[in-house]
């Protein structure tokens, strides 16, 4: 891991493309573009490992679940090769199939070998450290509450790793009534894309009842939701309205949203596209905050930007909070195969604010 840092410049703000309205309010209209935003380390590694692994195996790449959580990427793979399956069992015997940047658990890794698939593995690091702290504390025969969401794939991943000393809490009031074998042998864990405010209240409660509660070694939520929900709290305060960027399963975008009504903002909407904003949510708006979860590609951001632009809001102001500088390699498979060219040196953190 290296690293290297991350220039975020300001963005263009052509007049565009005339959906939306130029509507009179009292007073300057400006947009509050939060920083950091978008692409994180972590989903930058796992699409550029699918880009990568397309260009040198060739089509088609099979990819266990979306790569991430955005349709847009998605949908721009699929049109480069990429195959995207539920399950390993899907996948013709022999081909690659990269696992996502949620992580898998060990039956999913095991399931692609007992078919001869050729796996690259695109786990996020931060998430791999959850899985190797569940497997340590389950080795130490401590039982791990998993604060995060029942479905969701790293989740899945995580308590994959040890089902029978795992426990689900999906939120402050699960806490309330969670039944532990010893209560002091507890600790506990968490999906790294929650609200932090809300897991710090999971957690408090949890400690209320098991005083003995052990921490994770270190913060399992990760950097790039920390530094997004702060820059949107900053950004909320002076909002009329938030406008977040991404998909309907990301949940680090879902909980942009909340957090940008729970800090202030007067109204806050999640729009996979700038086509999505409607009119009547910009009527009487005069500030418009913007931010975009951490697996959206900064196109999506200059698009809704361009729009409001065109809607009377071209004063953007770049509210930054946070630099984030942290880079992680290709997936060791690709480093292996494609070892010796310049495309497998160290790569992360591709925000892509460029006009």
């Amino acid at each position: 891991m290296t690293d290297a840092t991350i220039s975020l410049p300001m963005p263009r703000i052509p007049g565009a493309r005339n959906r939306l309205k130029d509507t009179p309010v009292d007073g300057r209209k400006r947009v509050l573009l939060a920083a950091p935003r978008g692409y994180c380390a972590g989903v930058d590694r796992a699409v550029i490992a699918v880009e990568k692994a397309l260009e040198h195996y060739g089509a088609p790449v099979y990819v266990r679940k979306q790569i991430v959580h955005n349709i847009h990427v998605v949908s721009e793979l699929e049109k480069k090769g990429a195959i995207f399956v539920e399950e390993v069992d899907e996948v013709p015997t022999g081909s690659h199939i990269v696992f996502s940047a949620h992580g898998v658990s060990p039956a999913v890794v095991q399931g692609a070998a007992d078919r001869g698939l050729q796996a690259i593995d695109a786990t996020c690091p931060l998430v791999t450290k959850v899985h190797r702290e569940a497997v340590r504390f389950a080795r130490d025969d401590f039982e791990i509450l998993l604060i995060g969401h029942e479905g969701h794939e790293e989740v899945e991943g995580t308590a994959g790793e040890a089902p029978e000393h795992t426990t689900l809490v999906g939120s402050p009031d699960e806490a309330d009534t969670i039944v532990v074998r010893n209560p002091d042998k507890v600790v506990w864990l968490s999906q790294t894309t929650l609200s932090v405010d809300e897991t710090m209240e999971t957690v408090r409660r949890l400690r209320q009842r098991f005083p003995n509660l052990q921490n994770p070694p270190s913060d399992d939520i990760c950097y790039a939701t920390q530094n997004r929900q702060v820059a949107i709290k900053k950004v909320a305060q002076d909002s009329d309205l938030v406008l977040v960027v991404g998909s309907a399963n990301s949940s680090n975008s879902v909980r942009l949203v909340e957090v940008a009504l729970e800090y202030g903002a007067k109204a806050a909407y999640r729009v996979d596209y700038a086509s999505e904003v409607k009119q009547e949510w910009l009527d009487g708006v005069r500030t418009v905050g913007v931010t975009s979860g951490a697996s959206v590609p900064e196109e999506l951001v200059q698009e809704l930007l361009d729009d409001l632009a065109n809607a009377g809001y071209g004063d953007v102001t770049q509210v930054k909070t946070a630099e984030e500088d942290l880079m992680f390699s290709l997936p060791k498979e690709l480093r292996k195969d494609i070892s010796g060219r310049t495309d497998a040196r160290a790569i992360g953190g591709r925000v892509r604010t460029d006009a």
